[in-house]
This record gives C-alpha cells, structure tokens and sequence, in this order.
C-alpha cells in the first residue's frame, strides 16, 4: 500500500497492463472517427483549417502557460508527473506531453496545441479528484494527444473567442459559426474516445465512474451511488416524447462535452464489450497498422454503430426513426405483393407467398 499524495487515505500499489504500440484506433469511438471525417468534408474547413494552423499563436500560447501556470515536474506536483508518464508509459506515447496547473476553481483539463500537445488541468480538477480518478483524466488527456485531438481542440478554442468577437456584424459569424458548431459535435465524441483511454490507463472502473459523479455533483461521495447515478442515464435517454428529445439537442449543441451520466454510460457499456476485453489481453491494432487502414471500413463501423444506437435506443425521436423505417419495409412489401401478388413474382399465376409447401422454413 502506498499513501496518498495529500497525506490521506493509502491507494493499492499494483502493476498495470501496458500497450506497447498502441494504435488511438484500438479505442476511439465509431462516432468519433465518423465525426472527425465529416468535419474534414464540411465545406470551407480546410482552407480554414490551413490558415490559422500558420496564423495561431502556439509560441505565445506555451509561453502563457510557462509564465502563468505552475509545470509538473519532479519538482512540483511530483505525484502528478508520475501519472503523467506513468500513462504515457502504458499508451507507449514516446514523447511525454507538457503539463500545467491553472489556478481555476472550476474542474477542467484539456490538451491542446498545434505542432506538439499541452496538457493544462485546472487547480480545481486536482482538488476534486482523488489519486485514481485523477489517474484516469490524465490518461484521458493522454488519450487526445495520442489519437492528435490536440489541433482541433485548439481551433475550437480559437473560433469559439472569434465568434464572439465578430458576432455584431451582419452574417461575420455564419460560417464561423457553422465550423464551431461541427468541431463541437466532434469534440463530443472525441471525450468518449477519451474516456476510454483513461479506463486503459486507469484500468479501474470504478475510479473512472466515480470521477464522473464528482464532476456532475461534487465531492459528495459520501451522497452518490453510481447505480443511480447510471439509472439517471437511462431515465435521461427514454425519459418524455418527442420534444424532450428535441430540447436534449438543443441542450447539447452548446456544450463542448456530452452529459455525465452519458459519458458514464458509455463508458460502462464499453466496459463490458469484447473489444475492451481483447484489449487487455492484448489483441489490439498496432500504429505500424495504421498506413493500411481502410477509410470505408471506418465509414462501415460508424455506420453499424449508429444502425444499432438507434436499434437499442429507448429515445422517443429514435424511436420514431424505428417505426418509419418500419414502415418504409411494409409499404415496399406491399408494393411489391401489388405487382407481383396477381401474377406471382415468376409469372406463375401465384402470389409470392403461395409457391407451394417445399418453399416452407427457408
């Protein structure tokens, strides 16, 4: 056992698996990638996306951090350094990314940067987490800066102050406005690509839970079950009718990250699944693989996981979806009982369903 850096409560010492090579394909979520791809095709991204690659500030950027925030290092948050190139260490990311401290009481991070990734967590996330859950976010960061989330994270940034900036003139902010609300969308799912590399790094389910219920609630643990809490979720994704589930996307286009006790949903589902098992036995596609990945096989995992998303969803508007797509298999079977149903589809004389005993149990 070893004791907390805070002097607290002592934590288990254990080994954790590592990844050796590890492609971000092994854990990114299909809608992620979906996602990302869209945004690369939305019109207009790419010329922007050129000019401020050289026109952002990165070298002021770091020397904000440098000169307002405190660097982790074996000198200063000490603890926080060894989770630092602990998770690179088990992700096999080669270079370890900058870290910072912010003085802000709100819980946060994020990793940013354009030619290398920063990781910057705010005071208030340090004071929030204990040493597992905090385990788990750096992971998560390291997950962005290994799946190279970092860029577009930086360009949300950046667009995100310029909207508001040229938001008084007339139709300035359309197309602004159009790429943020495409870079917050994939942002979105990026966090649940993210929230699983934390789980590899962490590998502690619970720990990962919990630091989601402390950002949802606080530190009140004392207060929260995570059964509940996942309850929530669930009450959340079938709870009203069809204008719940419009004001849910209302709701969440501002957001840059989706709700808790989704991410927390998500992150238990994944959890439970072969592909996280395989994983950890060590099956896993490797970053020499990545050269030869498909770009229709993304397109096809995308779009298996938003076919079955809405097959299992319990959402009054994908419902809908369901009983139209439903009903858009009836009425083409009964059309095609229409013309075929007097003749019979090999001109028999029979309709489709009449062709005789042998045909029965195919």
């Amino acid at each position: 056992m070893t004791e907390s850096p805070d002097g607290g409560a002592t934590v288990p010492s254990r080994n954790r698996k590592r990844f050796p090579g590890i492609s971000s394909r092994s854990y990114e979520h299909p809608a992620d990638r979906s996602a990302l791809v869209a945004l690369r095709k939305l019109s207009g991204f790419d010329t922007v996306f050129k000019t401020l690659s050289g026109l952002l500030p990165e070298r002021s950027l770091r020397l904000l951090f440098l000169s307002d925030s405190v660097r982790v290092s074996d000198q200063q948050f000490a603890h926080l350094n060894a989770m630092l190139r602990d998770a690179c260490y088990i992700l096999d990311l080669e270079k370890v990314p900058p870290m910072y401290v912010n003085q802000d009481p709100q819980p946060n991070a994020m990793c940013i940067g354009l030619d290398e990734p920063i990781i910057v967590v705010s005071t208030g996330l340090v004071e929030l987490l204990d040493e597992e859950e905090m385990r788990a976010v750096i992971g998560h960061e390291v997950g962005h800066a290994l799946s190279g989330h970092a860029v577009y994270r930086t360009i949300l940034l950046f667009l995100t102050n310029l909207a508001t900036k040229v938001a008084w003139i007339p139709l300035g902010n359309v197309a602004v406005l159009a790429i943020v609300t495409a870079l917050r969308e994939w942002f979105r799912k990026s966090e649940l690509s993210a929230d699983r590399a934390g789980l590899l790094v962490g590998q502690d389910l619970q720990a990962s839970m919990r630091g989601l219920m402390k950002l949802a609630g606080g530190n009140h643990l004392h207060e929260m079950n995570v059964d509940a809490f996942l309850k929530q979720a669930e009450e959340y994704e079938a709870g009203g009718d069809l204008r719940d589930s419009v004001l849910k996307i209302l709701n969440l286009l501002p957001r840059s990250h989706p709700f808790t006790t989704v991410r927390a949903a998500e992150l238990k589902k994944w959890s439970a699944s072969r592909d996280y098992q395989r994983i950890m036995d060590g099956h896993y596609t490797r970053r020499e693989e990545d050269k030869d990945a498909s770009v229709s096989d993304s397109f096809r995992d995308s779009a298996a996981h938003y076919a079955e998303s809405v097959r299992t969803s319990k959402d009054p508007l994908m419902g809908l979806v369901r009983d139209l797509a439903g009903g858009a298999g009836d009425l083409g079977g009964k059309l095609r009982d229409t013309v075929f149903g007097t003749r019979g589809a090999n001109g028999t004389g029979r309709a489709s369903g009449e062709d005789g005993p042998e045909s029965a149990g195919k």
